[in-house]
């Protein structure tokens, strides 16, 4: 599955992930590969990414490396859309 993290000053992230858990307005929820199309607004708190991804050096200051195959973004808001194994987030 697909993920791209866009800020309005430019793209976070892009890339393969395995999983994606976000801070949904209405609780966290997970979404896996062939997830049910979503659209959610994200509240404050942490875009917990699984998968061996790579962030680049220049975006190391926001996103924290838990281990191997787990990558944290904290959000203060944002939006997310799942479609045809896509995730998009729009986050500030």
């Amino acid at each position: 599955m697909y993920l791209e993290i866009v800020s309005p000053e430019k793209t976070l992230f892009n890339g393969d992930v395995e999983s994606v858990l976000v801070p949904g307005s209405d609780g966290s929820f997970q979404m896996l590969n062939n997830h049910a199309p979503i659209v959610s607004t994200l509240s404050k708190g942490t875009v917990k990414i699984l998968g061996d991804i790579k962030i680049p050096e220049n975006l190391s200051d926001i996103f924290s490396k838990i281990n191997s195959k787990e990558t944290h973004l904290n959000i203060s808001s944002g939006v997310v859309e799942m479609k045809e194994n896509k995730i998009i987030i729009l986050t500030d």
